[in-house]
């Protein structure tokens, strides 16, 4: 699954951080927006093997830090529901900006109460699904019960919540209570999917059945069956993915298939985390790895970028030759095109090179032909072979490269 690591404003001028997993092949069918559960972030393992089973299913999916967790900037006591709704509004701006609209929304817990609430601000999605969601998002009270009496009294108040430490202040209870479910989830008007564990401990079944009774057709019901709250166990978030993937398809499909416009033509996308410089590739819809080796303290999981340069002359070569020996129906019945790459001082290249121009790159080129060809094809296909595109855009310097931030 390619991820990519984004972050965006939202309508606070607060930096907020995602990442963009999307189909092997590049190409996506629907990009969808996830929110995660209260307090949790989009690092959660099991969003992560959920996500994999919508791109898998040819989704593109974006899942982000609300403000305050995880990655994202801004302070979480400073937050309330409003605010997540905000934050989902800038998250489906990003998409529209750099992909296209979401079409799909999904929400975990809180985080289901959110797309439920959010989904009439979006004019471009098409089906909505919750995963273990309470109907009111008040419900989030009962994990910090305890202090609700000290947070009204005091304005604010630390808890504990999943074993670490949180501000809550009055605000966001307040704006927790201000909310009408119902008047909301009937007034969806979206295609709705409610995904539940009967034996959920922490967002009881009877919310499943509160939000599917409110909402209007299309809706439809999943049990998750023995899951726990947080999807813990993969098998349980993967099923989750492909059946909500499964689900939402015959909506989303009902127009073309979206297409990122990005993929149009030669696009490439190189993503790389934190760790090392095993960098992952989606070239036209093509999966590869690139990285460099351990003594430059890659991994040596793949080519390394001047050897990508390298093979796509040597590619691009052999390319050119059997296109040109099949035209004149030559029997060349094989072609091998060896490239290696150096540095040198332009007088030492003996490539007719300015001695001016001091280091210069140099791809010494070896080309392999095959067949019962003549001295005078041979020479004729070493020509053609100087005439490669790729040769042509590296030897006579016709490359730009334009670079902007997004």
């Amino acid at each position: 699954m390619p991820t990519t690591t984004v972050t965006f404003n939202n309508a606070r001028g607060q930096e907020l951080a995602a990442k963009f997993d999307t189909p092997a092949d590049g190409r996506a069918r629907a990009y969808a927006l996830f929110a995660h559960c209260f307090t949790c972030t989009k690092d959660l393992k099991a969003v992560g093997h959920l996500t994999r089973a919508m791109t898998r299913a040819g989704y593109a999916v974006l899942r982000f830090d609300f403000t305050g967790l995880g990655q994202s900037s801004g302070a979480f006591e400073d937050t309330d529901f409003g605010t997540n709704l905000e934050d989902l509004e800038a998250a489906a701006a990003w998409l529209a900006s750099n992909h296209a609209p979401p079409r799909l929304l999904v929400g975990h817990s809180l985080g289901g109460a959110a797309v439920l609430h959010v989904a009439e601000r979006l004019p471009d999605v098409k089906a909505v699904a919750t995963i273990g969601a309470p109907f009111d998002p008040a419900h989030v009270r009962s994990l910090f019960s305890n202090k609700e009496a000290d947070i009204r009294k005091d304005g604010a108040a630390t808890v504990s919540i999943g074993g670490r430490p949180f501000t809550i202040r009055n605000s966001f209870l307040e704006d927790l209570e201000a909310r009408d479910p119902g008047a909301v989830v009937r007034g969806l008007d979206r295609a709705l999917l409610v995904m539940h564990a009967p034996t959920d401990g922490i967002v009881g079944i009877d919310n499943a059945a509160r939000i599917y009774s409110a909402a209007r057709h299309p809706k439809s019901f999943v049990s998750l069956d023995t899951a726990d709250h947080l999807l813990s166990t993969e098998a349980d978030a993967v099923y989750a993915g492909q059946v909500l993937s499964a689900w939402s398809a015959r909506y989303v499909d009902k127009e073309e298939p979206v297409e990122d416009a990005k993929h149009h033509g030669h696009h490439i996308m190189a993503s790389l985390d934190r760790s090392h410089y095993r960098t992952e590739i989606v070239a036209s819809g093509h999966v590869l790895v690139a990285d460099e080796p351990e003594s430059l303290g890659g991994t040596n999981e793949g080519p390394s970028p001047y050897d990508l340069v390298s093979a796509g002359l040597a590619a691009c070569t052999a390319i050119t030759l059997r296109m040109y020996a099949d035209r004149k129906e030559w029997p060349m019945e094989q072609v091998q095109v060896e490239v290696v790459h150096e540095k040198m001082h332009a007088e030492d290249c003996d490539c007719g090179r300015d001695a001016s121009m001091g280091r210069i790159d140099v791809m010494d080129r070896k080309i392999h032909l095959h067949g019962d060809l003549s001295d005078e094809q041979r020479q004729r296909l070493l020509e053609i072979a100087n005439k490669c595109p790729v040769h042509r855009s590296l030897d006579e310097g016709k490359v730009a490269v334009r670079s902007r931030l997004v």
